[in-house]
């Protein structure tokens, strides 16, 4: 769209033109250009008073025909009429409509024009009247448009944080368990070394490195609760999400699950494991929610890669843009250095997520 200052200079340029040069031909009566330029200059500020500039061009203009034959074509009301309907309130363009047909009615009625013109006048003004309203809906609808888009951007950034802050939820749960097991192990090293070389001196060098080991992994353990420990939503002792927990989450849905294990299980990251589940677990909810369907099926396929697959038979279709499940899937992948794919399946709907695992890690 272009610019209102290359557009509003450029259409009252060509208004004046129209209605100045005409009174300019012979026989030259120099006295009518000051309302000429009154009804035609004032279009360039028509944008932020377009009321008071269609009254002051349409008052010269009728100021005008009184003095000028035959009559001119009014083009500054013409484009006053259309700058009130298309940028005015609706209590205001309801209003300006039969002043409207009052004031062409009165500008042809006094200087007693021909009745054949009084039907091109007035379908001239409702035209420009109509072509002004067609351009509010227009922007109306363009300024509606860009709201929704506006809030679907927040609803998906909205979603990519709190994904965000579940895998640190999980991050911290996966963390503080495995640096906890380094402090018990470190603790009990020199216990099981005295034990073997039945040492004498329990303070020898190399139990003064298992105590730093412990010392550094306590030091860890209360940086990571104090960073994340507030973000916790699951009970302090509650099992850990994972491939081994999918059985219970299918269990546990509404609807008929058949839960299929292809190939031979392989120890994965514990991120991979937990990623896969929330891929699963919303999944789910989005058949619940969604799909009107009547079973669902989840597929563990050990291969090159852990592919996990759920598939339904309801309606199918493609997903909404921007729909925030699917915006949490991707997010939960792309942190372990996976991909999901989302989409009509032979059924229903199909979401495949692909972990490669030789090399998973978050």
């Amino acid at each position: 769209m272009r610019s209102p200052r290359i557009v509003d200079p450029l259409v009252a340029l060509a208004v004046t033109l129209a209605t100045v040069v005409p009174v300019l031909l012979p026989p030259v009566r120099w006295w009518v250009v000051l309302p000429a330029l009154f009804a035609s200059v004032p279009v360039l500020w028509r944008r932020r008073a377009p009321v008071p500039v269609t009254l002051v061009v349409g008052a010269a203009m009728t100021a005008l025909v009184l003095w000028q034959k035959p009559l001119l074509l009014p083009w500054g009301p013409l484009v006053g009429v259309y700058t009130v309907a298309a940028l005015s309130r609706p209590l205001v363009r309801l209003v300006s409509l039969p002043i409207t047909v009052a004031a062409v009615y009165l500008s042809l009625a006094l200087p007693q024009e021909n009745t054949d013109v009084y039907p091109l006048m007035g379908t001239a003004f409702l035209a420009a009247f109509a072509l002004g309203t067609a351009e509010h809906a227009r922007r109306s609808q363009a300024a509606e448009h860009a709201e929704r888009a506006r809030r679907l951007e927040q609803e998906r950034v909205a979603a990519v944080l709190r994904e965000r802050a579940r895998i640190a939820r999980d991050m911290h749960d996966i963390v503080t368990h495995s640096v906890g097991l380094m402090v018990v192990q470190a603790e009990a090293g020199p216990f099981a070394r005295r034990g073997e070389a039945d040492a004498t001196d329990p303070r020898d060098a190399r139990t003064e490195v298992f105590d730093l080991i412990a010392d550094t992994g306590r030091a860890t353990l209360t940086q990571l609760r104090a960073l994340l420990g507030v973000l916790r939503e699951i009970p302090a002792g509650a099992p850990q999400p994972g491939l081994a927990t999918l059985g219970d989450l299918v269990r546990a849905f509404e609807l008929p699950v058949t839960l299929t294990v292809e190939g031979a299980p392989r120890t994965v990251p514990p991120e991979v494991g937990v990623a896969a589940y929330r891929i699963v677990q919303e999944a789910l909810t989005n058949v619940r929610q969604h799909a009107a369907a009547g079973s669902v099926s989840v597929r563990v396929r050990w291969g090159g890669d852990l592919e996990i697959e759920v598939a339904d038979d309801g309606r199918g279709g493609t997903p909404r843009p921007g729909g925030l499940g699917i915006i949490g899937m991707h997010e939960r992948a792309t942190t372990c250095g996976g991909t999901v794919r989302t989409g009509p399946g032979p059924r229903g709907f199909t979401v495949l997520a692909r972990f490669p695992v030789e090399r998973a890690a978050c």
